[in-house]
């Protein structure tokens, strides 16, 4: 069922401030600042010099009016008053459809009045002339906010100066795991446990592996994400002759008939086995999470199908053969794709051959399952294994 399109703005609202936060805590000069999310207001920064309290919204179909921000601002005066005249700064960061003209900064004690005390809200505020000033000297409000996309623009230009990496390596790797740390963040009951220094946040996200992150594929959107991955680890057109690995995590609401598919799909794509072909090749597949039962019923279809393929075991009853398994795939013997039943067979064949490059392709849907540090291993996070079928 689609979702309504007050649905999708308050989605888009929690991801530009979770955006808002990295973009923030990126930008910080020390590795010693620090920022807590869901503090005193949405993003609060601690910098050696200035402690500031920020509200973020993001409204792209609502039009500026002075009542939009007049809850926030009674929320910061609260908190103003309750600390007696504290030492932290205030802000409002907005981005509104239109209507920014309404509002004339910077003002004083009578336009301030003139903007948010008539407001039912103000009624009760027992605020003396002094106060207001001093809260005025202390807020900034900016109602011309950067827009959706150009904001996460600035997280990837910020990413790729951080880490010394590539737009697709700041997006997939750096800015994905950014956006989990912001999450766990800010479901953190304990307010101390919502605040990070910078150099903890970097240290979290700096890793050239996905840490699971569903708010990430939601935001991305599957297709978006899939032609992503697709353009950049499976659009080659002349393919080298290498010995290439497909780990495919099964989940449980996938059918056999779309695992055959997958498989045949791949053998396809990934096999040159023609006569033409003087180095020919096709790749290995491992199907993680699989019963043996439904497996058997898998290979039964392809053979029932006359799809070759081989599984490192020579008869009944045999011991597994890496001699076999690695056997060249031609036009005479027309293998399609060799099946690895376990992570031992998959280790004994890459450590068998050593002058052929091997490449290994992991999918996995919650956290990878196979660690391999000593060959090219790429791992793509799914959220379901049907999903692999756009990428590939």
């Amino acid at each position: 069922m689609p979702q309504s399109r007050s649905a999708i703005a308050t989605i888009r609202g929690y991801y530009y401030q979770f955006d808002y936060f990295i973009l923030k805590i990126l930008m910080c000069d020390n590795d010693t600042d620090s920022i807590c999310i869901e503090g005193i207001e949405d993003v609060d920064i601690k910098t050696e010099s200035e402690k500031i309290a920020i509200q973020c919204k993001y409204y792209e179909g609502t039009e500026y009016n002075h009542s939009a921000i007049a809850q926030p601002l009674r929320y910061m005066l609260d908190h103003y008053l309750s600390c007696g005249g504290n030492k932290i700064n205030y802000m409002i960061y907005g981005y509104y459809k239109s209507g920014q003209d309404k509002l004339k900064t910077p003002f004083d004690r009578n336009s301030f009045k003139t903007y948010f005390l008539p407001l039912k809200a103000f009624k009760n505020i027992n605020l003396s002339d002094d106060q207001m000033d001093d809260f005025i000297s202390r807020l900034k409000i900016n109602i011309n906010a950067d827009e959706f996309e150009i904001l996460e623009e600035k997280i990837i230009t910020q990413l790729k100066s951080t880490f010394n990496c590539n737009d697709f390596e700041a997006e997939y790797f750096y800015y994905n795991n950014s956006l989990r740390v912001v999450k766990e963040l800010s479901t953190n009951k304990i307010i101390e446990m919502r605040n990070i220094t910078k150099a903890d946040f970097i240290l979290k996200i700096n890793k050239k592996e996905v840490l699971f992150n569903q708010w990430y594929l939601v935001k991305k959107g599957l297709d978006n994400y899939c032609k992503m991955i697709k353009r950049e680890y499976f659009s080659q057109f002349n393919l080298s002759p290498f010995e290439r690995f497909f780990l495919i995590e099964c989940d449980s609401i996938i059918p056999d008939v779309e695992i055959k598919s997958l498989m045949i799909e791949i053998g396809k794509k990934y096999a040159k086995i023609s006569k033409r072909e003087p180095n020919s090749f096709c790749p290995y597949i491992y199907l993680h999470n699989l019963s043996e039962e439904r497996r058997n019923e898998i290979l039964k279809c392809l053979h029932d199908e006359n799809i070759k393929f081989i599984d490192g075991y020579d008869y009944k009853g045999a011991e597994f053969s890496v001699t076999s398994i690695t056997q060249k795939a031609t036009s005479a013997n027309k293998i399609n794709f060799k099946i690895i039943y376990d992570t031992k067979s998959l280790d004994m064949i890459l450590g068998n051959n050593t002058a052929t490059t091997q490449e290994i392709y992991q999918f996995y849907i919650k956290e990878p399952f196979y660690i391999n540090t000593k060959h090219n291993h790429v791992k793509v996070l799914v959220e379901q294994t049907n999903h692999i079928n756009k990428i590939i």
